[in-house]
């Protein structure tokens, strides 16, 4: 046989066998840093242990409670914004580089806050603005990145990579303010003045803290960004085969954001996560608050000034967070059992009767833990069910700029909720006048999960582009 007639037996086996050796990494290894990535991102839900320090009569900044709230909703509403262009920067940019950006951006925020002093517009611009642009940048990569790791388990994906963010206000909030009754003291430092004020928050002490905490995120997110990396073209789960496509529909490549936005079904996901975002944000940046106020609070019902503090910090650094990131695994692992629309409803009318329950919990401190902890559960269940929905419904390969624009739910509720809770406390009105209707917007949802129909979508509605 010639060279000429040989050369092309022989390249193709070597080809073949060069595919075969192609090292693939272990897709878990992507959940790790996802899951260190979401700990630095889970600082904006740590911003309660921050609202005491900045306002109130021991607090030298004098911030109003609506103020403190502003800065947080603003964080909210960059984060959301940011979704949206991280999500288009992904089509063109590695995921990791997008998280690096996002890392970057998220620590100069915190960095920069702590040098601005006791100004409000600063806060507000720096922490608020520059550190929630940082983390929309970062938080839909590990997202995107998870589900095209596991086709197979989007739910349970999505829940894990999320779930960090719930952990990680545990984290920050026992760092910066942790309860007396644990035995030592936290990074935001009480400066004694005199027998009148036995202590007061300045503005050098918690400073400090906002640097310290922009270092870390940074340095957290740069490190967790290292494993965003998308599977090779074409690869799939051993033993995994993509569904088949629905009698009538054809097999879809995802729809395209303004096909997707033509459709009911995205309306009514949209309007559901405003409702779910903004009962959970707004028990969120006010539990500790609520629990310490003197008429609805803890010492409305007998207690002292310290065990309302201690209860609040409690309920806000281990009820709140640590059960908001469990309900991001769990609640995804039973849309995967029972299905998207199902999990909607369940978790939709379980949180509404908990946001009604709310209100009454202060006369029993285990009663405030254990609803602190069911709302946290419900609020993070939103994480793992929207974006799995998302995917569902339009399309895994577009989840990354699709979900961009569904998470703009999520910043109007974060608007909504935290500031009708904080203007509720400057006007001295009872918390009823927040939690009450919260409540029931999480029904209203829970009748729209009940119509919502993915099925029905039309595939002449479906882009290939």
């Amino acid at each position: 046989m010639s060279d000429e007639n040989s050369t092309p037996e022989t390249a193709q086996p070597v080809k073949d066998t060069a595919e075969k050796s192609q090292k693939v990494m272990n897709r878990w290894v992507v959940v790790i840093g996802a899951i260190m990535i979401q700990l630095a991102l889970g600082a904006i839900y740590a911003w309660s242990a921050f609202t005491t320090p900045l306002s109130g009569a021991n607090s030298e900044y004098g911030f109003t409670k609506t103020e403190t709230q502003l800065i947080f909703s603003a964080g909210l509403a960059a984060f959301a914004v940011m979704v949206i262009i991280a999500g288009r920067l992904m089509k063109t940019h590695s995921p990791r580089n997008i998280a690096l950006l996002g890392g970057i951006v998220l620590g100069m925020g915190y960095i920069l806050g702590g040098l601005v002093g006791a100004s409000f517009i600063g806060k507000l611009a720096t922490i608020g603005i520059i550190g929630g642009a940082g983390i929309g940048l970062a938080y839909v990569v590990p997202i995107a990145t998870g589900v095209k790791w596991f086709p197979d388990k989007k739910g349970l994906v999505t829940g894990l990579a999320v779930a960090g963010f719930g952990f990680g206000a545990f984290i920050w909030i026992l760092l910066a303010n942790p309860p007396s009754i644990l035995g030592f003291s936290g990074l935001i430092s009480k400066t004694v003045v005199d027998a009148t004020h036995p202590f007061i928050y300045t503005v050098a002490n918690v400073d400090t803290v906002f640097m310290i905490y922009g270092v870390l995120f940074l340095v957290m997110v740069v490190i967790g960004s290292l494993f965003m990396v998308n599977p090779p073209e074409g690869w799939k789960p051993a033993g995994y085969n993509p569904p088949a496509p629905a009698p009538g529909k054809i097999a879809s490549k995802g729809f395209s954001p303004k096909a997707m936005m033509k459709s009911p079904q995205f309306w009514m996901l949209w309007t559901m996560f405003i409702f779910g975002a903004l009962a959970g944000l707004m028990v969120i940046g006010n539990v500790q608050n609520f629990a310490k106020n003197v008429t609805d609070g803890f010492e409305g019902h007998g207690f002292t000034a310290t065990q309302a503090a201690d209860f609040a910090v409690l309920g806000a650094a281990i009820c709140l967070p640590i059960f908001n990131g469990a309900g991001r695994i769990v609640w995804g692992q039973v849309s995967d059992k029972i299905g998207r629309k199902k999990a909607l409803m369940s978790m939709f009318l379980f949180q509404g009767v908990m946001m009604a329950l709310f209100f009454y919990t202060t006369g029993n401190e285990y009663a405030f833990y254990i609803v602190a902890a069911l709302i946290g559960f419900n609020f993070g269940g939103n994480f793992a069910l929207f974006p799995a929905a998302t995917a569902d419904t339009f399309g895994s390969d577009k989840v990354g700029i699709n979900y961009g624009y569904v998470f703009t739910a999520y910043g109007i509720g974060g608007i909504a909720g935290p500031y009708i809770a904080g203007f509720v406390q400057d006007q001295g009105m009872s918390f009823t006048y927040a939690f009450i209707p919260a409540a029931l917007m999480c029904f209203v949802a829970a009748g729209l999960a009940l119509l919502y129909k993915p099925e029905a979508i039309n595939k002449e509605e479906e882009t290939q582009a």
